[in-house]
């Protein structure tokens, strides 16, 4: 080992577990270290880090207290337009029409970095690959002293763009829709299963509040190959999304007492099915399964309580409603997504996965622009619905 070498030099278990998994397992070690007392409230000194990496703290403490206590996770499905949203290409215009060949510019997929990313399943290696450059659909224009160009089609959203963080530095291995897993817990489709975001949120941050549950989706996944988009893996069937529907009618699938049994009659059938679940695990003591399930029980019967009630929207001012688009019929079905994972959050839910639109909706192999048109469901809202 060369010690010249800094990135040669050993590394302890947390940095090892801080830097795996997307990040996420070290955002699990670091809450459960609180919780137990080892990172205090008082900031040690910065120590000393390699050259050109930000300096960090003993036991990977960040320089402040973190104010973020929930995520709200805004998904897309089918993935749109880069290009039409926050990253034009201006020479897409200049050399539209043409090959790659009658440009300055080599060909992408002759790139040395595609063939090291790319991993072809099947025949997508040459699928939607066109021979001449496509324009750009839409207009951009500089916003916010940041300077970000915004697509003309989110005027709404160009007001903010000095409060968002924008990354262009993503991509993914995977050529086909499990692009969509990948982006959840950041793996390729050959690979193992790994837990999603939110369950590793959920498995590090615990819980705020023991009548919901701690990492909630609200519109999806629509199709069972996505869903390991919300799934937990190896952490454990417990640490799973809950899918929702924002219907507080009924908010929660095959979760609803039924007319003619009452409250304290369900309790009780939960109450034996639980001390029969747990004789058993005495018996089974490493079956997940069966833990997974004796909590699920006892967190549906609690939610059936409290889930209505959150998304129950009649509290809502008429400001509001009209802010989310939520009496609109072009835009309720998205509003109220968005609203009820806004209260999720505010009573204590600490990871909440929002699909506006059913899987694919945003795929646009053809008809770009008028695809995105009718999925941005134009509105005089004075904010963005997403």
């Amino acid at each position: 080992m060369d010690e010249r070498c800094g990135f040669c030099r050993p590394f302890g278990r947390r940095t090892f577990l801080a830097d795996l998994g997307m990040g996420f397992t070290g955002l699990a070690l670091g809450a459960m270290l609180q919780r137990e007392g080892v990172l205090g409230a008082e900031t040690p000194p910065v120590v000393e880090t390699l050259a050109g990496s930000a300096p960090r703290l003993p036991d990977g403490k960040p320089h402040f207290p973190p104010k973020a206590k929930s995520v709200i996770w805004i998904f897309l499905s089918g993935g749109y337009s880069h290009l039409e949203s926050f990253d034009p290409k201006p020479a897409l215009n200049k050399y539209a029409g043409k090959t790659f060949s009658e440009t300055p510019f080599p060909h992408p997929q002759d790139n040395p970095l595609f063939k090291e990313r790319f991993r072809s399943v099947g025949d997508s290696e040459t699928r939607d690959v066109y021979q001449k450059i496509y324009p750009l659909q839409v207009g951009f224009k500089k916003h916010g002293q940041s300077g970000v160009e915004i697509t003309d089609w989110w005027p709404y959203l160009s007001t903010c763009v000095d409060d968002i963080a924008f990354i262009r530095s993503m991509y993914t291995t995977d050529s086909n829709h499990d692009a969509e897993n990948q982006m959840h817990h950041g793996r390729h489709r050959l690979d193992p299963l790994q837990p999603s975001i939110g369950a590793w949120v959920q498995y590090g941050l615990g819980s705020l509040n023991e009548n919901l549950p701690q990492f909630a989706v609200l519109g999806g996944p629509t199709r069972a190959d996505t869903a390991p988009s919300i799934e937990s893996a190896y952490l454990g069937p417990q640490f799973n999304g809950i899918p929702f529907s924002s219907d507080s009618g009924n908010p929660l699938l095959y979760g609803s007492r039924v007319s003619d049994v009452l409250s304290q009659e369900q309790a009780n059938q939960y109450e034996l099915i639980g001390k029969l679940n747990r004789l058993l695990a005495l018996e089974y003591p490493q079956d997940e399964q069966l833990r997974a399930r004796i909590r699920a029980f006892e967190l549906a019967f609690r939610m059936q309580i409290a889930v209505p009630e959150t998304l129950d929207f009649s509290s809502e001012t008429r400001h509001t409603r009209e802010l989310y688009g939520l009496d609109k019929k072009q835009t309720a079905d998205v509003a109220g997504k968005l609203l009820a994972a806004r209260r999720l959050v505010e009573r204590g839910t600490r990871f909440v996965q929002v699909f506006p639109q059913p899987y694919g909706a945003w795929d646009s192999h053809q008809d770009l622009k008028g695809n995105h048109a009718r999925c941005l469901l134009k509105s005089t809202n004075p904010w963005p619905l997403f």
